[in-house]
């Protein structure tokens, strides 16, 4: 669709009103629902087809059960659907060099893949400029597809999670096209609907290499016949351009992601738009996003804030805001250990300890948020069946 103005003429509308039926209690806490109504929209979801289909609080699994796994492989995003979890992240994707999307945390793969460990591929080691920061390492878009399955995956933060290099070297780096068919096999294989939610990486550097991803996601879409509103397919990127780009080359269910509150989109540096994220949450800026998305992927911090010490404060207005502009809430990211729990939280000083990750979960649950992103599913889960029982 051409415009914005000919979207909301041909079925923003009703996009956004498929979203609403998501919002509506959003969790329960916000309209005060009792236990057992929220435990009967966990198990049946909202509404007939699409996002409606989803239980509320929608459990993520963040770059599939990335906390048992090495992200971002087929053993992390099964082992995501074997726990249960409703969505998976199949995919933050990036382009190689010849122009397929393939599936990492970032174009930088040193960190995600035994690339060091190839002689053959030392001189492409590489100092780049990446959304404004200094950034040495392997890049993607200096490989072939065919020299990218040469490679392997390993474990991304292996201090916090020793247990997971022991899967290092195991799986290879999957591109989307694989993601969408393993996609349709596993909605086969387990008798109910499959969901992703691929991420848009750094769509603006990627567009100025001649590698835009926007274009290219949407062609993969149209091909598996996943670009429609009821797609189980949710595209999200931290740059509002790049998401007001696929609502205009596709029908599926878009969320802007949403950083720290005195950053800015780089899309918006690059533009020299002056807004920071926290313009973007406000009611002026919630509106306009609700205008080409449905949805938000908020950091946590914008939810419940930390105080100089780490610990939780109270929650700001940005739940009931959204939820007043139709969009839906899911943010990130929840973390079983210590280091990347509030303060509050944390238990003892082990780096590798879990902490008290259910009470943390309650809290952000009881905020009426829609969803989380999570790299336990199953603890998400286990805190959600307390959450709507309770």
């Amino acid at each position: 669709m051409g415009t914005q103005e000919s979207y909301e003429q041909a079925g923003g509308t009703g996009r956004r009103a498929l979203l609403g039926a998501a919002v509506l209690g959003a969790g329960g806490a916000v309209l005060g629902l009792s236990g057992t109504a929220r435990a009967a929209d966990a198990r049946h979801g909202r509404g007939p087809g699409g996002l409606g289909d989803l239980p509320v609080p929608t459990v993520i699994g963040h770059r599939g059960a990335s906390g048992y796994r090495p992200e971002h492989t087929f053993g992390a995003y099964e082992l995501a659907l074997d726990m249960g979890a409703d969505i998976v992240e199949a995919g933050d994707l990036v382009p190689t060099r010849d122009g397929h999307l393939v599936c990492r945390h970032e174009p930088e793969i040193g960190g995600t893949t035994d690339v060091a460990d190839h002689p053959e591929f030392a001189d492409r080691k590489r100092t780049k400029l990446l959304d404004g920061v200094s950034t040495t390492g392997w890049f993607t878009e200096d490989f072939t597809l065919a020299e990218l399955k040469t490679l392997r995956a390993t474990e991304r933060i292996p201090a916090n999670r020793p247990h997971n290099t022991l899967y290092d070297g195991r799986w290879d780096i999957p591109t989307f096209e694989e993601v969408l068919r393993w996609q349709d096999e596993q909605t086969r294989r387990r008798g109910k609907q499959v969901w992703i939610y691929p991420e848009l990486k750094h769509p603006t550097y990627f567009r100025k290499l001649g590698l835009g991803t926007e274009e290219r996601l949407a062609k993969l879409l149209r091909r598996h016949g996943k670009d429609r509103k009821n797609s189980p397919v949710i595209i999200q990127s931290f740059e509002p351009t790049s998401i007001q780009r696929m609502n205009k080359l596709v029908g599926n269910p878009l969320a802007v992601l949403l950083s720290g509150a005195n950053s800015r989109p780089w899309d918006f540096v690059e533009t020299g738009d002056p807004r920071t994220t926290a313009d973007l949450i406000t009611p002026a800026g919630l509106k306009e996003i609700a205008s080409y998305a449905q949805g938000i992927g908020p950091t946590l911090d914008l939810i419940i804030p930390r105080d100089s010490a780490g610990n939780l404060t109270e929650p700001t207005a940005l739940v009931r805001d959204a939820h007043r502009a139709g969009l839906i809430l899911h943010p990130y990211t929840m973390r079983n250990e210590n280091p990347f729990l509030p303060a509050n939280f944390r238990k003892g000083s082990d780096k590798d300890a879990y902490g008290d990750v259910f009470g943390a979960f309650q809290a952000y649950f009881a905020t009426g948020i829609d969803g989380v992103f999570t790299d336990h599913p199953d603890t998400g889960l286990l805190a959600r069946e307390e959450f709507v029982n309770r």
